[in-house]
């Protein structure tokens, strides 16, 4: 699958917390922001069926 880059500004606490969750988990930080905007999707219920999973197919 093919990924959109896109520079992101973000508040340096922010990403600090991001960074510690991500280690805590064993993701990169990019990995883990965009676990958190799937998760946040699939409850809003925008998330298209097709990527309603992780990209390795599990589910945490």
């Amino acid at each position: 699958m093919a990924r959109k880059q896109y520079p992101l500004r973000i508040d340096p606490e922010i990403w600090a917390a991001i960074q510690q969750w991500a280690d805590d988990e064993m993701r990169s930080a990019n990995g883990q922001i965009e676990w958190m905007l799937r998760e946040s999707l699939k409850r809003a219920g925008r998330l298209p069926k097709k990527d309603a999973r992780e990209p390795d197919g599990e589910s945490k």
